[in-house]
């Protein structure tokens, strides 16, 4: 079986995202996993490439994946020609690097959508940027919602067996109390079962957090868990999701790192990717 072609977006080229890629592409392993094509701007490739002579690597530009070499010490690329390095400035947010880190999602998106890559991959973009570029998502998340139709979603974080599902993300706190509804909760209960069965869970354990510190004690301190959240769980319980919840979430991310739970919902962004990215970064500080 040939390997699977892996679409990689090359993002915001005004900052992190290109020598990102390229480091990851000067990887003898990444070709040993997959056949990685780059979606980018060869002005940019260039310019990083220049930058970093270490790296040793050539450019092949294509214009279809099925052209691609997929060798090691060779970086294909779909060129999309929006940035010119010549008149572009690094480190600074701008209008032409959002819109290049949009085009860059969009093109993969399609190509999936068309089947001519199996997977994508997206480097970071910036929100600022993308937004001032008259690109109005709140993220990837939307962004690929948007362009492959898909109603209801929700983005998923994963570290080996930790794996947790948000109500809402990208909004302010107080918005996102106001998105922890009952059908809402319901939605990504469902949609975080499906996810684990289709990772090859059989009878998932979809844990729910609470909103709320100690999920409100009976409403002294909210309401929400009464009204929204434990009616969103009794009703997945219903349809025979194994759903448990809601849980207080200063001590459920602990449990299910330990194991008994496959899947956590929770209820806004920072609740789900602190926890998430507590264990899944490594910042060492020996190293500067």
């Amino acid at each position: 079986m040939s390997k699977k072609i892996i679409g990689i977006t090359l993002g915001d080229p005004a900052g992190i995202c290109p020598e990102i890629a390229l480091k990851a592409f000067n990887k003898p392993e990444l070709y040993d996993r997959c056949q990685p094509l780059l979606v980018g701007d060869k002005s940019v490739v260039d310019y990083y490439l220049n930058k970093h002579p270490e790296l040793n690597l050539s450019l092949n530009v294509i214009s279809k994946p099925a052209q691609g070499a997929y060798t090691y010490g060779t970086v294909d690329l779909i060129d999309l020609g929006v940035v010119d390095m010549a008149n572009f400035e690094i480190g600074k947010v701008s209008k032409v690097g959002g819109d290049a880190a949009f085009q860059y999602v969009k093109k993969v998106i399609e190509l999936a959508l068309a089947k001519e890559v199996d997977a994508t991959v997206t480097n970071p973009l910036n929100k600022e940027a993308m937004n001032s570029a008259g690109h109005h998502y709140a993220g990837h998340t939307e962004i690929y919602a948007d362009l492959t139709n898909t109603e209801k979603y929700t983005m998923m974080l994963a570290d080996g067996n930790l794996r947790v599902v948000h109500v809402s993300t990208h909004v302010s706190l107080r918005e996102a109390c106001d998105r922890a509804t009952k059908e809402r909760v319901l939605d990504v209960i469902r949609i975080a079962n499906q996810a684990c069965k289709d990772l090859g869970i059989e009878n998932p354990r979809v844990a729910v957090a609470g909103l709320n510190p100690h999920c409100g004690e009976n409403g002294l301190f909210g309401r929400e868990e009464i009204e929204e959240i434990d009616p969103a769980v009794e009703a997945a319980r219903a349809e025979g999701i194994n759903a448990e919840g809601s849980l207080p979430p200063d001590t459920l991310f602990s449990k299910a790192n330990g194991g008994m739970y496959d899947i956590v919902v929770a209820m806004y962004h920072d609740q789900g990717h602190i926890p998430l990215k507590l264990l899944g970064f490594v910042c060492d500080q020996s190293k500067g």
